[in-house]
């Protein structure tokens, strides 16, 4: 009789200190690792393309599901101006000496609108997509940051609308209008840093999420969504008016509003940019850190 070939012999099983350098030398890592910050910000940039494809699919289905499709994109800010024009400029009267008064409320409403989705949505974009995290593996950031992105894109055609709007109620075109973007990408940049911070407090309870909703309505009503603030706290101390003024949910209308609107009440402060500059550079920044320190608990609840 023959004798039966001989089994392969198998290779033996790897170590974990075997295993851990074979993961290491392609570039593998364990879910749970929080990476290096330097790393972090490099895994970001290298995931940008995701980025861009998830936030622009998001932004087109938003409109999907009404009848009037990506027209309710306009429609739905457009009624809002008028609405509030009637009752704050109409029947409650507090237009606190404002020229234009159809370009003042529209441009707090449509950029406060921004303010309110980036900040309840993305308070719960970690929490809302535990499957994703659990299955996939890139910085979670990546999801507030999409919230972010998702938010301005789809309120693009309200800010094409402003400009609209401006020329309808008088407004003369002026370099000042070059600035409205700015505005609007600083403004972006501070409601980023907030939201990742929102983030990770809603991911490890999510009985505070509850509260921003409260939180975003509180501010409509003190960032002068629909009449000037300077104008109706200046009988109130000097620290009341300045905390008030300048702090960054209002400051954001103020540059969009100086941008656009030519009234002199309106001109031009460089103090406003440069305050609202470090009111996205900082919260940007320390939000992100504060985020990823807390990337390894991602996606455990």
């Amino acid at each position: 009789m023959t004798e039966a070939p001989q089994r392969a012999s198998l290779p033996s099983r790897l170590t974990p200190t075997e295993a851990a350098d074979l993961a290491a030398r392609h570039g593998l890592r364990t879910l749970s690792e929080r990476p290096q910050f330097r790393r972090y910000l490099s895994d970001l940039w290298n995931r940008r393309s995701f980025l861009w494809t998830l936030s622009s699919a998001q932004s087109r289905a938003q409109n999907e599901g009404n009848h009037p499709g990506q027209l309710w994109a306009v429609l739905n800010p457009a009624l809002l101006i008028g609405s509030y024009f009637l009752i704050f400029g109409v029947l409650l009267n507090t237009r606190g000496g404002v020229a234009n008064f159809v370009g003042f409320p529209a441009i707090g409403v449509i950029m406060f609108a921004f303010t309110s989705s980036v900040l309840t949505k993305g308070a719960k974009s970690v929490s809302s997509n535990t499957s994703l995290v659990r299955a996939l593996h890139f910085p979670r950031a990546i999801l507030p940051m999409s919230v972010m992105l998702t938010e301005l894109l789809a309120a693009t055609p309200a800010f094409l609308l402003l400009f609209a709007l401006m020329f309808i109620t008088g407004e003369t075109p002026d370099w000042e209008w070059l600035l409205f973007p700015v505005a609007v990408l600083m403004q972006g940049m501070s409601l980023l840093g907030v939201a990742f911070i929102f983030a990770r407090i809603v991911n490890a309870s999510r009985d505070p999420g509850n509260l921003i909703s409260v939180v975003v309505r509180l501010l409509r009503y003190v960032s002068g969504v629909f009449f000037p603030v300077a104008h109706y706290v200046s009988g109130q101390p000097r620290v009341v008016q300045d905390a008030l003024i300048y702090q960054p949910f209002s400051l954001m209308l103020t540059t969009g509003r100086r941008a656009l609107l030519t009234d002199a009440q309106h001109a031009v402060v460089p103090r406003d940019w440069l305050i609202m500059a470090a009111w996205s550079i900082i919260p940007v920044t320390v939000g992100l850190v504060i985020f990823w320190r807390d990337e390894a608990k991602y996606g455990r609840g």
